[in-house]
């Protein structure tokens, strides 16, 4: 039988940090810190739900990071 893979592990990060901060220098940050899949969406984006160990989401207003979460 094959062994269960170790999922890989998230960057010790806080995403209420990125809050306040440009689309670009945000993304940017979030890359160096170690994300993976950095997600910027609109206000109200209708978006799949599924929790993906790595990825930061950015609901973007105005230019700016106006709420960051995982998954």
């Amino acid at each position: 039988m094959a062994p269960i893979p170790t999922p890989p592990r998230e960057p010790d990060d806080r995403p209420e940090a990125y809050v306040g901060l440009e689309q670009a220098a945000a993304e940017r940050l979030a890359r160096e810190r170690g994300w993976s899949t950095v997600r910027s969406l609109p206000p109200g984006a209708i978006i799949t739900m599924e929790y993906r160990v790595g990825r930061l989401n950015f609901e973007v207003r105005d230019g700016a990071v106006a709420r960051s979460w995982k998954g």
